[in-house]
């Protein structure tokens, strides 16, 4: 689903982008498309490998296409839409979730399980998937009962309430570290340099926190006290998780060529650098993004995604002023709340894969594309000088990024295939099993001797 979005986001935006400010769209977007063509060029001496362009034109659609999305509205009327709409379908689904979890936790209950964290969260190949999307999600939980339609419907704002209990209390349940890290941050970030507009967002959020807390209390000790002999809770751990042996061979690679990285998942078949990685535990990404593109595209590509950070931040911080001298709270709110969640991601992904899993990626593109409309400066309409030129360049651009796309999901297409005939080596051969590369796709470009005989 994620990558026909990417796909159809990057044509539709950029041919509409295009036809409304013509050439003049370079300047809001030229960070974003260096940055793009950086993982693409720095992939191009790894050409012959298998499946070069698969990550790289995924992650080069992927920041075109919140940037080109985001930059589509064309005032706060319709950026407030979009943030209502994504809000208000969050904050159900989140209730809904939380719902459903309560279902499992009694079905655990029934069976007397001491371990919860064995079965929540659930619906997700990995615990800490769902921590990805909590980091996103749980920040703007507070928005929708501070703006849109419903906002002073008392069941409304009741669902909301509980949703964001259950979902807090499935983050300490988990004992997610990376969430509560980036959570913190990103509250910091919001409040501190919003200021006082974001005091009615802060004070929802401790509140939901709060309760987050009285149920994890009941649900994950005194009832399990009350009906087990053994409890089993999950303890927030003080140890880096055999992380800094894979941070540390990351960083070697990305020396090992500086600037240049060592190649588009080059991470999976690459020889070992470091004693200790070598005696460690394998796995199909480092934990750290940054380091991770760092060491297989190169800190080239680093340079370029700072460019578009510093955009970000000067964006950010023109909005900001605006929003402190004329204590907007329509605006207000919705940029601190998405600052917040954008804010704890980028910190989240320094510890973990935020940018590689599905369900990450996906509600990280929608959360992005709305905060990147939100620091976008409002252009009113122009009419254009040459609007049939303008229209024609337009459509060429849209059939050169459509063909660059149909050419990548052909990539992705056959990328999957050969997973699929792939899987049973793997599972007889190679102890590790699959590892989460490309979508859980598995250890994809092989090592020559491990390929099928």
């Amino acid at each position: 689903m994620l990558v026909w979005l990417l796909a159809a986001v990057v044509s539709v935006a950029g041919a509409v982008l295009v036809n409304r400010n013509g050439c003049a769209v370079l300047k809001g977007v030229w960070p974003v498309l260096l940055l793009a063509a950086g993982f693409i060029l720095l992939a191009l001496p790894f050409s012959d490998a298998l499946y070069p362009w698969v990550e790289p034109g995924m992650y080069a659609a992927f920041f075109l296409g919140f940037v080109m999305a985001g930059s589509l509205p064309r005032g706060s009327a319709q950026t407030h839409h979009w943030v209502v709409v994504l809000v208000y379908i969050g904050a159900a689904t989140g209730a809904l979730y939380g719902g459903a979890t309560i279902t499992v936790y009694l079905f655990a209950l029934s069976d007397q399980v001491a371990n919860l964290s064995n079965f929540i969260p659930w619906g997700f190949v990995n615990i800490r998937y769902w921590s990805h999307v909590a980091t996103w999600l749980i920040p703007l939980l507070p928005l929708a009962v501070l703006v849109g339609p419903l906002q002073n419907q008392r069941l409304w704002r009741f669902s909301v309430a509980l949703g964001a209990a259950l979902w807090w209390w499935v983050v300490f349940l988990s004992s997610s570290r990376g969430t509560m890290l980036g959570l913190a941050f990103g509250v910091l970030v919001a409040v501190i340099f919003v200021g006082r507009p974001a005091l009615p967002w802060l004070k929802v959020f401790l509140r939901y926190l709060a309760y987050g807390l009285v149920v994890w209390l009941f649900l994950s000790v005194l009832i399990p006290s009350l009906l087990m002999d053994e409890v089993s809770i999950r303890t927030l751990k003080t140890d880096s998780s055999g992380r800094i042996p894979l941070f540390i061979e990351a960083w070697k690679m990305s020396l090992e060529y500086f600037p240049f990285g060592m190649g588009p998942q080059s991470w999976l078949t690459h020889d070992l650098l470091t004693e200790n990685y070598r005696q460690s535990p394998k796995f199909g990404h480092p934990h750290n993004m940054y380091l991770m593109w760092a060491a297989e595209y190169g800190w080239l590509l680093i340079g370029a995604l700072l460019t578009v950070a510093g955009q970000a931040i000067r964006l950010f911080w023109q909005r900001r002023s605006e929003v402190r001298a004329a204590e907007n709270t329509v605006l207000a709110l919705p940029l601190v709340a998405f600052t917040a969640s954008v804010s704890a991601a980028l910190l989240h992904a320094g510890v973990s894969a935020v940018f590689m899993a599905p369900g990450s990626m996906l509600i990280g593109f929608l959360v992005l594309c709305v905060f990147w409309a939100l620091i976008t400066p409002n252009t009113p309409p122009n009419t254009p000088r040459y609007p049939r030129v303008r229209a024609l360049i337009a459509i060429l651009a849209a059939m050169l990024i459509g063909l660059s796309c149909y050419f990548w999901l052909q990539q992705v297409a056959a990328y999957h295939k050969a997973m699929e005939s792939d899987q049973e080596f793997y599972y007889e051969n190679v102890p590790a099993g699959t590892l989460p590369r490309f979508w859980f796709h598995g250890n994809f470009p092989r090592h020559p001797d491990q390929m099928p005989r």
